[in-house]
């Protein structure tokens, strides 16, 4: 599991342009390459699709528990059409929604995942039925699992067998249960397309949900993501448990700092861009 925070406190801005699957990085090249150490042909370990507050945090559960995580977006998030985001914990007088998502971009990426721009158009299991194959924009990518955190966009994975779509109206969401898994398995939903509150916090929460569950069924040892002080398993006599880390006193310090300084960056000066428009406005 990769550190919580690292020396170079400092990370590049992100201006974003497109739903649930966002524009162009300044100064890094959005969707270069795929997680670290994968060859060209290799399957990854789970694809994430959907880029907004649900599909990031997923990754960023899956990454920390050393999943190679692909996060697929086709375009922006539909918070980034808020204009101020009042009731997410931890931001008192509220928080620049745009803000909000870059930066958990870049906790995403610092956790290990790939987040590329691009269009997932279809979705099919594998032949052997091991994992799934997703098309996406004319390349074909192999992931073991998956999670779809798109808002209403399910046709991509219509076809798959076994799986439940919910119609309500002009929406379409996946038939999930509680924890975010599916009829088909190793297929989980998270967010408002598992048929969640329309709320920032519930769709992370919710992805936070759907990604512990895939990390259970990935028999991969875990116990959870936590950050202890030193001598908080070893000094009872107890191992560190798979997914935690102790650290002494010199190392949190540096890590506060570190963070200190991301957050200082971010709310130094406001955010240049505005709310998107609801595609019914007219200008």
């Amino acid at each position: 599991m990769p550190p919580s925070g690292t020396d170079d406190a400092r990370e590049d801005a992100v201006a974003h342009d497109g739903d649930g699957q966002r524009g162009e990085r300044t100064g890094r090249e959005t969707g270069a390459g795929d997680p670290a150490g994968r060859a060209p042909d290799d399957p990854v370990d789970v694809l994430v699709v959907g880029g907004g507050v649900a599909g990031l945090t997923a990754g960023i559960y899956t990454a920390r528990a050393d999943l190679s995580t692909l996060v697929v977006r086709a375009g922006e998030s539909i918070l980034e059409r808020n204009a101020h985001l009042e009731n997410y914990p931890g931001f008192p007088a509220g928080v620049n929604p745009r803000t909000l998502l870059e930066m958990t971009e870049v906790q995403a990426e610092r956790a290990g995942c790939t987040v590329r721009t691009a269009t997932v158009t279809d979705l099919d299991r594998q032949a052997d039925g091991e994992g799934f194959e997703a098309g996406i924009e004319g390349e074909r990518v192999t992931a073991r699992r998956v999670i779809v955190a798109t808002k209403n966009d399910t046709g991509f994975i219509g076809d798959l067998e076994g799986l439940g779509i919910v119609t309500r109206g002009s929406k379409t969401y996946v038939d999930a249960d509680p924890d975010g898994s599916t009829e088909v398995e190793g297929l989980y939903a998270a967010g408002r397309v598992a048929e969640q509150a329309h709320q920032t916090v519930v769709a992370a929460g919710h992805a936070a949900t759907a990604a512990l569950t895939l990390i259970d069924d990935s028999d991969r040892p875990y116990y959870h993501d936590w950050v202890a002080p030193e001598g908080y398993f070893t000094d009872r006599g107890i191992d560190v448990p798979p997914g935690c880390e102790e650290i002494d006193e010199e190392e949190r310090r540096r890590r506060e700092r570190a963070s200190m300084e991301a957050i200082r960056e971010r709310f130094e000066r406001p955010h240049p861009d505005g709310p998107t428009p609801h595609p019914d406005q007219t200008e």
